[in-house]
């Protein structure tokens, strides 16, 4: 049986399984009955149609979208559900046929987001294989899952929820501001029975470790997590290098890039605005980073998205298990969702020297597989009837002994084959509650209050519930930077 004492999770920014692989052509060993399978993907005859114009899948995709896609609940539904669906709160999911992806582009109803001015089919194109070459290397060398989805079909804030409690307590849709006030203020979102962060630590005097590329990662929203636990991604390499390295469990997330002007230009993430060549160069780095280490034979590394960011995918999801915590109530829902659907599929590939070469798995999972991963391997309880239903990982780890052929490194990413698109800063007047930036304040604001004197908390908390635009937001988070700077304290 495979001795796995160290598991690294990397999760990237809003891309769908077709979008990255749909066109890989990848051929390999069916990972539950050892048939000779391909993966599940494009063969070019899928499409959309839009006002009388039909718009098929194509390769390559753009390096960079013009617009951001919507991803938002409202957005996801037209896209799964097609034009004039609606989901009535407590209600069962309409019917999916995933007819809806160029109307959502066009018309997105969320109107933070950007609306395609024209070449509606780029929303259908998807990368070749030439354009994520690290991406593809990894599936076909180690095991790749072609059924894997966001846990719900929304945005990143709740999908990165679940990797952590196999919940969004509620969470159905982006936050606001104002839905940062109901998170228990300063001292984060909580759930009910706590996260993977809670049980480890109960579990090991050496539970976990979090790396972050920027100075406000999503992660650090929650209840427990502070500052000095999250330390800066350029020290990876560095410390997993070390033969004593011991944490359990590493968390990897990525720099968002410019979140103040809401291009996201200059990240990591992969985000639809800036371009996957710089999150191509993250995964070579982690992965090649623990694959010189000694941690090498005891290690796995999961590498997944945490939702589909807009982009075409032709399997129609699955339902799945309300989480069932907390009256998952409606605290912090906007929708009304009961968590009883699953969202669009996203790539996931599984590396580990136990796991046999070029496997592909048609299992289900989502992202509260982690969290049933790591109950496998660690022993920690179920958080949620989500996780303690999902498949876990760990028979993927099949091999009687690690293997000794798998690469040292990876290929360099491909660079942009044209100028990334040139993205315009949302105006500064527009209102805070646009994108992701109010979590991003939220995130600054228990940063700030954590560096200052308790006293200074209230008006710390006054000043950013009286924020009501992007210029107001920016400013603020700009002056937290520099503080977290002269504290020594900054991941960027």
């Amino acid at each position: 049986m495979a001795d796995i004492k160290n598991v690294f999770v990397l999760m990237l920014e809003n891309r769908s399984f077709d979008h990255m692989l749909g066109f890989s052509g990848i051929a390999g060993v069916d990972a539950a009955t050892g048939a000779q399978i391909t993966i599940n993907g494009l063969d070019g005859t899928q499409s959309n149609d839009y006002q009388g114009q039909t718009y098929a899948v194509g390769q390559p995709a753009l390096d960079s979208m013009p617009v951001d896609p919507g991803h938002e609940f409202v957005d996801v539904l037209m896209q799964l559900c097609g034009l004039g669906a609606a989901y009535a709160p407590g209600g069962v999911y309409p019917p999916i046929n995933n007819s809806g992806f160029v109307a959502d582009y066009v018309e997105s109803p969320s109107p933070e987001e950007g609306k395609a001015p024209n070449n509606f089919g780029n929303i259908m194109r998807c990368m070749s294989p030439e354009q994520v070459p690290v991406l593809n290397a990894l599936a076909r060398d180690f095991a790749v899952c072609d059924n894997w989805h966001a846990s719900m079909p929304g945005p990143t804030w709740p999908n990165r929820f679940f990797v952590h409690a196999a919940s969004s307590g509620g969470l159905d849709d982006s936050p606001s501001n104002e839905d940062m006030f109901a998170w228990e203020t300063v001292h984060g979102f909580e759930f009910q029975n706590g996260t993977v962060f809670d049980a480890l630590a109960a579990k090991s005097a050496t539970p976990w470790r979090i790396y972050s590329g920027g100075d406000f990662p999503n992660v650090g929203a929650l209840k427990g997590i502070h500052q000095p636990q999250i330390l800066p991604f350029n020290d990876f390499a560095r410390d997993v290098a070390n033969p004593s390295y011991p944490w359990l469990y590493t968390f990897i997330e990525p720099n968002y890039g410019d979140i103040l002007n809401g291009t996201y230009e200059g990240g990591t993430s992969q985000h639809p605005l800036d371009g996957v060549t710089h999150g191509e160069a993250l995964i070579k780095t982690v992965y090649e980073a623990i694959r010189k280490s000694l941690h090498w034979n005891t290690s796995l590394l999961i590498v997944t998205w945490d939702e589909h960011g807009g982009f075409y995918d032709h399997v129609a999801p699955p339902s799945s298990v309300a989480p069932g915590d907390a009256g998952a109530g409606y605290k912090y829902s906007k929708h009304g969702f009961t968590f009883e659907q699953l969202g669009v599929r996203v790539p996931a590939v599984i590396v580990s020297p136990w796991i046999p070469k070029n496997l592909i798995d048609h299992r289900r999972y989502d992202h509260a597989s982690i969290p049933a991963t790591l109950q496998q391997l660690f022993g920690i309880p179920a958080l949620t009837k989500r996780d303690a239903a999902a498949h876990d990982v760990t028979p993927l780890l099949s091999l009687a002994a690690p293997r000794t052929d798998t690469p040292s490194t990876l290929p360099n990413p491909a660079p942009p084959t044209a100028p990334l698109a040139a993205q315009t800063p949302l105006p500064a007047d527009g209102p805070v509650n646009s994108r992701s930036l109010p979590g991003f304040l939220h995130l600054a604001m228990r940063r700030d209050v954590a560096m200052s004197d308790p006293a200074a908390q209230p008006a710390i908390v006054t000043r950013v519930q009286a924020i009501q635009t992007r210029a107001e937001a920016a400013q603020y988070i700009q002056e937290v930077q520099a503080k977290m700077r002269a504290a020594g304290q900054a991941l960027a």
